[in-house]
C-alpha cells in the first residue's frame, strides 16, 4: 500500500516550476552567444577583406607599371612585397596566390586568402573564418597609341640651352645669346676661321641650343616607346613642328628607326639648323588638328589613343618685332606695335585638339628673364597689360595677373593648355628638357585602371 505523503511530495515537486527560466536559459546561452558570435566575427571578416582587397588593388596597380621591363618571377615578387608591406603578411594571415602576368596585354590578375580568427564563435568550435577576393589591373599600354610629338621651330628656340651657353655667345665676337641672330660685325672669327651667322658660330664653338635639346628629348621618348612596345606593334609615333603653321615631318608609323632618321636629319625641318620666323600658335594648331584626328578608344591600330606632347617656349610672336621694320607677317604695322603682339599662348586655342579626344602633355622649355637684352624688355619683361593678349589674341588674363611680366604668365597658359596639371611639366636646364619630355610620356603611360 503506498504512502500518501509520499505520493503527495512527489507530486509536487513535479508540479514545481520555479527553475525552469534558469534551466531554459542555459539551454538557450550557446546559440544565443553563437548567434551574436556569427554578427560579430562576420563583420570582422567583411572588413578585412575589404581591406585585403583595397591592398591587393594597390600593390597590383603599383606593379603594372613594370609590365615589359621586369621578367614574371621578378614582377611576381614585387607584387608579393608590395602587399606584404600594405598587409604585414606576419600578422594578417593574408596568402597572396594565383598570380597571374599577361605582358602581352600589360595585365595583371590576382587573388588573395585570409583566414580571419573568430573571438565569440569559438564556443561553438569555429576557430577562423575564411575569405577570399581577386582583383585585375591593366595599364593603358596595351591599347593602341599614337605618340605626337610636336617641337616648337620659332626662332627663340635658337637661345643657348644653358646659361653657360648663353654666356659664351654673349663673349663670343658675336655677342649675342641667340643664334637666330645675325648682329652687326658678322663675319666673326673663331680659332682662325670666320662664320657668317651666329648659328655656325655655336655650332663650331660645341654650344648646345635648345633647338638641339628639343630633339634629345624626343630621342628619350623613342627608347621608352622601344621599351613599352618592343614589337613595335602597338605604338606608333609621329613628328611634327609648329611655326607660321604647322607640318609633319613624319605620319604615324611603328618605325622608331624612321623616327630617328628624320630627327637627325638637318633637312627634315626637325634641327636647329632650321628656324621659323614666327610662331602663330593660333593658325597652326588649327592646322596640326586634321594631322592628328580624332581619337579612339586603342581597341585596335584603327581605333588609337592619342598623346599629343608639345615642347614649346610658349611665346606668341613673330621675329620681324627684332628687327624693327614695318614689313611684319601678319602685322606689317608700325614697329613699336609689334611688340605688343608677342605674348604667351592662349590657351584657348589647345582646345581645338582637345575635342579631339587627344590628350595633351606640354614641356615648357622656360624662358628664362633676360633683363640684360633690350628685346626682352621690351616684350616678355613687359606686364600682360601691355600686351595685346586680349586685344589682339582674344585671351582673358587670370584674375590678379594683370601686373605680371608676360614671362611669368607663360607657365600658367601652358598648364592650361595641357589636359591635365600632372602632364605639364617646367624645364630650364638641358638636363631638364631632355628627361622632361620622357617624364610626360610615363607619367601618361602610369595612368592605369582597374577592369574589375
Amino acid at each position: 500500500m503506498s504512502n500518501p505523503r509520499r505520493l503527495h511530495a512527489l507530486s509536487g515537486l513535479l508540479a514545481d516550476r520555479r527553475g525552469n527560466i534558469a534551466i531554459m536559459f542555459s539551454l538557450l546561452l550557446v546559440p544565443l552567444i553563437t548567434a551574436v558570435g556569427a554578427s560579430l566575427d562576420y563583420v570582422r571578416a567583411y572588413n578585412a577583406r575589404s581591406k585585403m582587397q583595397a591592398d591587393l588593388d594597390s600593390a597590383l596597380l603599383g606593379a603594372v607599371k613594370s609590365v615589359g621591363t621586369l621578367d614574371n618571377a621578378a614582377l611576381k615578387k614585387r607584387i608579393q612585397e608590395w602587399f606584404a608591406a600594405q598587409t604585414d603578411l606576419g600578422s594578417g594571415g593574408y596568402t597572396l596566390e594565383e598570380i597571374d602576368i599577361d605582358t602581352s596585354n600589360n595585365k595583371i590578375t590576382a587573388t588573395a586568402r585570409a583566414m580571419v580568427p573568430t573571438t565569440l564563435l569559438k564556443i561553438a568550435g569555429i576557430d577562423d573564418v575564411g575569405v577570399a577576393t581577386s582583383s585585375s589591373v591593366e595599364g593603358p599600354g596595351r591599347a593602341y597609341l599614337d605618340v605626337h610629338i610636336v617641337l616648337d621651330k620659332s626662332a627663340s628656340m635658337l637661345l643657348a640651352a644653358t646659361s653657360a651657353g648663353q654666356s659664351s655667345l654673349m663673349s663670343s665676337p658675336a655677342k649675342c645669346a641667340f643664334a637666330c641672330h645675325t648682329p652687326e660685325g658678322s663675319p666673326f672669327a673663331y680659332k682662325g676661321k670666320t662664320y657668317n651667322n651666329v648659328y655656325d658660330l655655336s655650332v663650331a664653338m660645341n654650344i648646345k641650343l635648345r633647338a638641339d635639346v628639343s630633339v634629345d628629348a624626343a630621342r628619350e621618348v623613342l627608347d621608352l616607346i622601344d621599351t613599352a612596345d618592343a614589337a613595335h606593334e602597338r605604338i606608333r609615333v609621329g613628328l611634327y613642328t609648329l611655326g607660321e603653321t604647322a607640318t609633319q615631318v613624319l605620319s604615324p608609323t611603328f618605325s622608331t628607326s624612321a623616327a630617328r632618321t628624320k630627327l637627325n636629319s638637318k633637312t627634315s625641318g626637325m634641327t636647329s639648323a632650321t628656324s621659323e620666323d614666327a610662331t602663330y600658335f593660333d593658325t597652326s594648331l588649327t592646322a596640326l588638328k586634321p594631322m592628328i584626328g580624332a581619337a579612339g578608344d586603342g581597341a585596335s591600330k584603327d581605333e588609337p589613343l592619342k598623346l599629343v606632347l608639345i615642347l614649346t617656349d610658349g611665346v606668341q610672336s613673330e621675329r620681324n618685332w627684332v628687327l624693327q621694320d614695318n614689313s611684319g607677317i601678319r602685322f606689317p604695322t608700325a614697329k613699336n606695335s609689334l611688340q605688343t603682339v608677342v605674348t604667351p599662348i592662349n590657351s584657348k586655342w589647345c582646345k581645338q585638339v582637345k575635342d579631339l579626344d587627344a590628350t595633351i602633355g606640354v614641356l615648357y622649355t622656360e624662358y628664362l628673364p633676360m633683363t640684360w637684352d633690350w628685346g626682352y624688355n621690351a616684350t616678355l619683361g613687359k606686364t600682360m597689360s601691355s600686351s595685346g593678349f586680349s586685344s589682339i589674341w582674344g585671351g582673358t588674363v587670370a584674375s590678379g595677373k594683370s601686373s605680371s611680366t608676360r614671362t611669368a604668365y607663360i607657365p600658367k597658359a601652358l598648364e592650361e593648355c595641357a589636359t591635365s596639371g600632372d602632364l605639364f611639366l617646367q624645364a630650364n636646364s638641358a638636363e631638364e628638357i631632355e628627361e622632361g619630355l620622357s617624364s610626360l610620356f610615363k607619367q601618361y603611360l602610369s595612368k592605369v585602371r582597374l577592369t574589375n
